[in-house]
């Protein structure tokens, strides 16, 4: 379970999402989606693949538009944003990809100094500079400043990842299958760093997943997608406490086979 308990406020929501629903066509993904997310809270959403678990953190982010509902993030309804007002809700919501999506021509520093650059043009590089150790350390991954992202290794890529969203102090973390592709050794330590983002920098997040571990480790609330709507929500042993066949088939594909 989570090493630590999270300062949670209750009476502030900081993603509030009713009556969710996107198609692609005859492809219906999301039908009638309502979440909440509250100030330093961490939701694992869980599911199959194919469920619609990152297109709803893509409606979040606005990299997607909804085919109906409302999706109101920081005080924001998301949908209704033109693309200045989308830019500025964005530096408050950070969203790291699956794959870390780091430029290959850049050193990690330059990397990290990039968002800095591109949004907060006049901060001094030495400013820029601390800013960039700070999230290095958060990271634990200081000495890698100077190298390429080919130098990496997979985890270390999805750690630069994480430290060039949080570069910018975001209020929000959005985490695309933050584990996958992992060995077991990184992929706890990826569930640590999460915890510790949410700790030291005060972040909410929405972490979606399929992995078990990470969910039980990092998720102070869990909600499970199936066939386009949330089925259980609750703590991660109150939703595993459910006799649905999906909940079964997922708790015994994690921890018993």
């Amino acid at each position: 379970m989570k090493p630590f308990t999270p300062e949670i406020d209750w009476n502030e929501t900081v993603i509030s999402i009713r009556g969710l629903y996107k198609s692609f066509g005859e492809n219906h993904v999301l039908r009638g989606v309502d979440l909440d997310l509250h100030k330093g809270e961490n939701i694992v959403v869980l599911g199959r693949s194919g469920t619609g678990k990152s297109v709803l953190i893509k409606i979040i982010a606005g990299l997607l538009k909804p085919d109906a509902g409302t999706v109101n993030v920081l005080g924001e309804e998301v949908p209704t944003l033109n693309s200045r007002e989308l830019r500025d809700l964005r530096l408050k919501v950070g969203f790291c990809f699956q794959h870390g999506a780091l430029y290959d021509s850049m050193t990690v520093g330059e990397n990290l100094a990039f968002p800095l650059i591109r949004n907060q043009p006049s901060i001094r590089k030495d400013q820029r500079d601390k800013m960039i150790d700070i999230v290095l350390d958060a990271v634990g991954l200081s000495q890698t400043i100077d190298q390429m992202p080919s130098e990496l290794s997979g985890g270390q890529r999805k750690r630069i990842g994480i430290a060039r969203t949080l570069i910018l102090r975001p209020s929000i973390m959005l985490y695309d299958e933050p584990t996958a592709g992992l060995d077991p050794i990184t992929c706890t330590e990826i569930n640590d760093l999460i915890n510790e983002v949410q700790k030291r920098f005060k972040t909410s997040s929405i972490i979606i997943t399929h992995d078990l571990t990470c969910a039980k480790v990092t998720g102070d609330n869990i909600a499970v997608l199936k066939e386009g709507q949330f089925i259980q929500k609750g703590s991660f042993d109150d939703v595993f406490r459910s006799n649905d066949d999906l909940i079964k088939e997922f708790y015994d594909y994690n921890f018993i086979q």
